[in-house]
């Protein structure tokens, strides 16, 4: 008996964390957001999606149409704590690759999934760290409010999922001469790396961890086949990962993204950093 429960645990994960859930999706309408928003429909959950604009970017796609989109400031955190108030899970897919203060902000409408031109307020502090940080305190208030502790003492302490977008350059440090290649990074890529990393330390402090059960994907290059803007470099960064260059991580497709971002808001034993190896790996299950 005791071989069978261990050998039917996973299952049992997997079957338990596919129950319904509402979602909250932070930057739905972005390139990673919006696929996420779709496959996790697909997938039975009722979602709500925040942005700047709250529209549905694909009015003629049967999944997005179910979305509740709502047009919200997740630098608010008041916003963000009513956006929170009855959701289950959590995703943070805001993000900008080249913020107010790059000198680069036009590119946005180029290389931006949404085609979105930022603000002169759209840092990669106030975008990424300020909106992430808000969402996981909203979270830990939630989850340590009287309701929150009745859930536990009903056994019910499940810790509450929030996948974050994060960015396989924020691993440089942690790879062989990847703090060389940081330290030659231009400065507003400097400047997006500290932030993805402030989410990805605040999210691994014993305190958050309590709480939340944190899924950081941290995805090379993003692409499919209507990104015309990174097809050209996509076998430069599969070729140089191949070979076993150690800061160039593969090439991810945004589907392959997407699935696994629903897999980690689904799957109980899904925690921590995922690379493109794992990401790869964890897709499966919802495919």
């Amino acid at each position: 008996m005791k071989v069978l429960s261990i050998l039917l645990m996973p299952t049992l994960a997997y079957s338990l964390a596919t129950r319904p859930l509402k979602v909250t999706v932070f930057g739905g309408t972005g390139y990673v957001g919006s696929a996420v928003c779709e496959r996790l429909v697909k997938r039975g959950h009722t979602v709500t999606a925040v942005s700047r604009r709250g529209v549905n970017p694909k009015p003629d796609s049967k999944e997005l149409g179910q979305v509740n989109w709502v047009q919200g400031d997740a630098t608010d955190s008041k916003v963000v704590d009513d956006l929170l108030k009855d959701a289950d899970a959590a995703v943070h897919a805001i993000g900008l690759l080249f913020d107010a203060d790059s000198g680069l902000a036009n590119l946005n409408k180029i290389v931006s999934g949404s085609g979105s031109i930022p603000s002169e307020t759209s840092t990669y502090d106030a975008i990424t760290r300020t909106t992430a940080f808000n969402v996981i305190n909203s979270i830990e208030k939630k989850m340590n409010s009287i309701s929150g502790q009745m859930n536990k003492l009903l056994k019910k302490d499940e810790k509450f999922p929030l996948c974050f977008v994060s960015a396989a350059e924020a691993g440089w440090p942690d790879v062989p001469f990847g703090k060389t290649v940081d330290r030659l990074a231009p400065e507003w890529l400097n400047r997006y790396l500290t932030a993805k990393r402030a989410v990805e330390s605040k999210l691994q402090t014993s305190g958050v961890k309590s709480t939340i059960r944190e899924v950081i994907y941290r995805p090379s290059l993003i692409w499919d086949w209507t990104k015309f803007d990174v097809l050209p470099v996509i076998p430069v960064f599969n070729l140089a990962a191949a070979v076993g260059v150690p800061f160039v991580d593969k090439t991810v497709r945004v589907e392959t993204l997407a699935d696994a971002i629903v897999a980690g808001v689904e799957g109980e034993d899904i925690q921590g950093v995922q690379r493109v190896g794992e990401m790869e790996k964890i897709s499966e299950r919802v495919r």
